[in-house]
């Protein structure tokens, strides 16, 4: 990751943390909002240069105390800390053009774990929120099947595809956390060849990829609900829990769930009823 990343995440973290809210006066004219470099150095404790230096990507040799009290002066959350340490410090592991172009596999023991789950939506989602397996109600509810290899993938279904708008009416809301968790991932895998096609492809394609790219958030995809109005099922209300492959921080299973009894659950029923099996 080029030092021009560091300085914009923490540029964006700057400029969302007011005066006032670290015990500064707020009187006195701004340029920009937030706060200034030399408030940031004064209260992590560090020369104005040598957080300039971090902000140019020069910071390698941050220790721990230092990047944590940055971070206590930004308010950054915990992703967004690891984040932070991720960029200043890139990763050896996962961090070179070959290794991201490797391609990932989905244990067989996952793979039989989706069979067998079958009351519910589940699939693995990889890196750049590729697609790599799914079961049979996730198969009918969001049709992996039907879509080309390089097509299976979450942040293309959400920018890319015209039909996402209509079935997430939060599509905003979706949007912004795919953006968030793409950023996550470059953050991890800096020099990731097909992750920067990816986001060149989401960039011309999508007029509002970029502004939400540009505003730096990160975010773990966890748990949460989420709503959709499917072209077959109708109204949904769906939870989701993902949770992290052992063995592979790359791979998360997704979970969409549903209150037993409840309409939903009983149109995701009917709707993974009426579609064949196909994996």
């Amino acid at each position: 990751m080029s030092g021009g990343e560091v300085g914009e995440f923490l540029r964006a973290r700057r400029a969302r943390v007011r005066p006032e809210d670290v015990g500064l006066p707020a009187f006195g004219r701004r340029r920009v909002p937030g706060l200034r470099r030399e408030e940031v150095a004064h209260l992590a404790g560090v020369s104005v240069d040598y957080y300039v230096r971090l902000e140019q990507g020069r910071g390698q040799t941050a220790s721990d105390a230092v990047l944590d009290a940055v971070a206590r002066v930004l308010r950054l959350d915990a992703t967004e800390r690891a984040h932070l340490r991720a960029l200043v410090r890139p990763p050896r592991e996962g961090g070179t053009p070959a290794s991201g172009s490797a391609p990932q596999r989905v244990r067989e023991g996952v793979r039989l774990l989706l069979d067998l789950t079958t009351g519910m939506p589940a699939f693995v989602l990889g890196r750049r929120m590729d697609v790599l397996a799914w079961n049979a109600p996730a198969d009918a509810l969001l049709g992996f099947s039907g879509l080309p290899p390089r097509e299976r993938n979450m942040a293309r279904h959400a920018f890319l595809d015209p039909a996402a708008r209509a079935l997430y009416p939060d599509w905003p809301e979706v949007a912004a956390e795919t953006a968030a968790h793409l950023r996550l991932d470059a953050g991890r895998h800096p020099g990731d060849p097909r992750l920067r096609r990816l986001l060149d492809e989401l960039t011309a394609g999508s007029p509002e990829f970029g502004p939400l790219w540009a505003r730096q958030q990160v975010r773990e995809k966890a748990h949460g609900r989420k709503r959709m109005r499917h072209p077959r099922a109708g109204e949904l209300d769906v939870g989701y829990e993902t949770l992290s492959l052992p063995g592979d921080r790359d791979q998360l299973l997704v979970l969409y769930t549903a209150e037993p009894g409840s309409p939903t659950a009983a149109r995701l029923a009917a709707l993974s009823a009426a579609s064949p099996l196909a994996v």
